[in-house]
């Protein structure tokens, strides 16, 4: 199984997450939906609610219709190891790298038997040592989100990480509100936590636009994660911080765009050369404002820039002021330079 690449190009990522509210049938449409909008990664997450989560577990936001507990939701978010693998394999066939967040050591099992592209480490479980201890001794890629976290506990994450194995890191600069407003987006991050760390910087972005990521490929992000929803009408408590399927299309289109041009910096004295020929066509030439006699002593005043380029330039009408003509010239009439004497005395 391939491992997501961030190095050949920008990686995107669409986000499920909950959004299936526990139907494998719209997991998978999810995939198809993320795949035709031409994303490189679909990622979910990997919930075993008794590894994870005390039976009288608060709500945070009680926003479920069905499940008295937040226990009980996580146990309905739950997919057998079969219909894991059954989503590992559509997402290959569509291909998409397949991602999903372990909250548990029991779910680094599953989904490392199930085999993932990468590890995503969500924000709530970077200052979870044993989990990172198991991401990291697989050896493959790990995508750490920042959305809690300190520089402290990124240093101490990143750290243990690397000591214990793994393989190459991306670290994603992430707010942790749902939606997310510009203000607290934090764009300035993603070039400190390059520098930092000596890795390749990113954004796990929760605004429910498709301008952060953006913003961040032209800050020099390498991963851009976005929720995913099929519609604004659709059930669960990510939907306002989702971007529709459609919109991802937009997004990947944008970010490719951006790619393109990023690979490929300019020489503006090599363009400049490049154009000379335009210059021509759209530039100005100096021309006589008036019919102006042989010998006359040349002002500003008497001259104009006027289409076509071509002749003498309209940056060099200062160096002809005080300069004597030798030769009539009729209005409109361009100056050449062998039209031109030297200075005049007085």
């Amino acid at each position: 199984m391939a491992v997501l690449d961030w190095n050949d190009r920008v990686v995107v990522i669409g986000e499920v997450a909950q959004a299936h509210d526990g139907s494998l049938g719209t997991a998978h449409a999810f995939v198809d939906a993320i795949a035709d909008a031409g994303a490189d990664g679909v990622k979910f997450q990997t919930h075993i609610a008794a590894a994870e989560s005390c039976t009288d577990e608060p709500w945070r936001v009680r926003f479920s219709y069905e499940d008295d507990t937040r226990y009980a939701y996580w146990k309905r978010m739950e997919f057998s190891a079969e219909a894991w693998a059954g989503l590992r394999r559509h997402a290959e066939d569509r291909g998409l790298r397949f991602l999903s967040s372990p909250f548990s050591l029991e779910a680094v099992d599953l989904l490392r038997d199930v085999g993932v592209a990468a590890w995503k480490i969500a924000s709530g479980e970077v200052a979870n040592p044993l989990l990172l201890d198991a991401v990291a001794q697989t050896g493959q890629p790990v995508l750490l989100s920042s959305g809690m976290s300190d520089w402290g506990e990124l240093d101490r994450a990143v750290e243990r990480l690397r000591g214990s194995g793994a393989g190459p890191l991306a670290v994603l600069q992430c707010t942790s509100t749902y939606p997310v407003v510009p203000e607290r987006l934090g764009l300035n991050v993603l070039p400190e936590l390059r520098e930092r760390y000596g890795c390749a910087a990113g954004l796990s972005d929760h605004s429910g636009t498709i301008f952060p990521s953006l913003a961040a490929v032209a800050l020099g992000g390498r991963v851009v994660e976005v929720h995913v929803t099929l519609s604004r009408e659709m059930f669960g408590p990510d939907v306002p911080a989702s971007v529709t399927s459609g919109e991802l299309g937009m997004l990947v289109d944008g970010v490719r765009y951006l790619g393109a041009a990023l690979a490929a910096p300019v020489d503006k004295d090599a363009v400049a050369t490049e154009m000379e020929p335009m210059r021509a066509l759209f530039g100005r030439s100096l021309v006589a404002r008036r019919a102006l006699g042989a010998g006359h002593v040349l002002a500003a005043s008497d001259l104009a820039a006027k289409k076509p380029g071509g002749g003498i330039p309209a940056a060099r009408l200062e160096a002809l002021v005080g300069r004597r003509l030798r030769r009539a010239l009729r209005s409109d009439e361009p100056l050449r330079d062998e039209d031109v004497g030297t200075v005049a005395q007085d």
